[in-house]
């Protein structure tokens, strides 16, 4: 088998695994097979994508991102009370938020290239930050009435018996936006580099600082549109907002064939991993036996199995 063969194996096998998983569904479940599903497929999954996007380009570097959950949750209140408390135009709050997110990834990724700590200890303290400062700001849920959220809520984009909600298209965007930044930019070479090898990046003279700092600058910003997504798709600010979608980033993205430590993966691959992940839960929303706690434990179950199996056909081919 040839090394681009190798190299591409695993996004072969998570679209092999989506289609047979969506064909299974389809099966199994009357009205699986429509076009309403499939949209529903990056509707219901559109912040946990978004932040995916984000999280790919993170564990291309060999990092990974712990605070990404807060941040929607962060985004989702700060959002929320500026609009509908302080009469701050939606715009406004929104570019404030993607600031902050920003701001918050550019200094955690500062403190892991600066003074060598480890992503997963700085991240998580990150995250008990944004959590934090989302409590600090209200502890209960606020809704948005704001007629420019109403309006977003509602509006889907016809694109001939289709309809595009506009969580659809935030997570369209950034798909692409990733896929472009990760395959056909120097930054998105420097990241595999990196993840590749840091010390071989170095005397390659790329610059590893600034690519660290970056990435994590793009994974809270990524976060932070994620938090605009929930608001728009939930009417409202929620403090609790994404609690555990890091642990769901992280999985969609290795089931896409990204490999954990870095320097390996394709953004393609995570688009498949968003869309298993939306089968499972439509699938389990279809049969309507489990109640919501069953259905996470057999998608974390789904999950594990389907990562096991990938690293399972990967290490037969070497």
């Amino acid at each position: 088998m040839s090394p681009a063969t190798r190299r591409h194996l695993p996004l072969v096998v998570t679209a092999a695994i989506f289609i047979t998983l969506f064909a299974a569904a389809g099966m199994m479940y009357d009205g699986f097979f429509s076009t309403r599903v499939f949209v529903n497929l990056f509707t219901d999954t559109a912040v946990t994508g978004i932040i995916a996007v984000g999280m790919t380009l993170v564990i291309f570097s060999g990092g990974i991102d712990l605070s990404v959950g807060a941040v929607v949750g962060f985004t989702s209140i700060f959002t929320a009370t500026l609009v509908q408390k302080h009469g701050v135009h939606p715009a406004v709050a929104g570019l404030a938020a993607l600031a902050l997110g920003a701001a918050l990834g550019a200094f955690m990724g500062t403190l892991i290239h600066v003074f060598k700590q480890p992503p997963f200890l700085v991240t998580l303290a990150g995250m008990f930050l944004a959590r934090g400062g989302a409590w600090w700001i209200s502890t209960e849920s606020t809704e948005i009435t704001h007629p420019l959220f109403v309006t977003l809520s509602g509006y889907g984009l016809e694109v001939g018996s289709v309809r595009l909600p506009t969580t659809a298209l935030i997570l369209f965007a950034a798909l692409i936006a990733g896929y472009v930044v990760a395959h056909h930019t120097r930054f998105g070479r420097n990241l595999l580099a990196l993840g590749g090898n840091e010390h071989s990046a170095l005397l390659m003279g790329l610059p590893v600082g600034l690519t660290k700092i970056g990435v994590y600058t793009l994974s809270g910003a990524s976060a932070a549109a994620a938090g605009l997504a929930a608001v728009i798709y939930s009417g409202s600010g929620n403090p609790s907002q994404g609690l555990g979608l890091e642990l769901d980033a992280i999985a969609v993205v290795v089931i896409g064939g990204t490999l954990l430590s870095g320097g390996r993966g394709h953004m393609l691959g995570t688009l498949f991993g968003i869309l298993i992940f939306g089968t499972i839960q439509s699938a389990l929303l279809f049969d309507g036996r489990l109640s919501p706690a069953w259905a996470r434990i057999v998608v974390g179950l789904l999950l594990l199995g389907f990562i096991l199996l990938q690293r399972i056909l990967l290490r037969k081919i070497r």
